[in-house]
């Protein structure tokens, strides 16, 4: 699995959580801090993250295969990269 974005807070435990998860299984992500964005920018991730998450909750990482997790859930993490 190639393409997993990771939506975060900077300051987010459960995002520190997560991110630990992914480097140590040697997952790589793209992660989109959402709290260090502005403007435009940081609108344009909120609405993203909005189609897939309504609530807009931390952490959320969507996989490339369409399956969303929201939340630190490494079961669920390992499951949606088997798929």
């Amino acid at each position: 699995m190639k393409n997993i974005i990771f939506y975060s807070l900077s300051t987010c435990i459960w995002c520190r959580k997560t991110r630990g998860h992914l480097d140590a299984d040697k997952i790589k992500y793209k992660e989109i801090a959402v709290d260090t964005l502005s403007g435009a920018e940081k609108e344009k991730a909120l609405a993203e993250l909005g189609k897939v998450n309504p609530n807009r909750t931390f952490p959320t990482l969507i996989f490339e295969n369409g399956k969303v997790v929201v939340g630190y859930k490494p079961e669920e993490i390992r499951e949606a990269m088997k798929k």
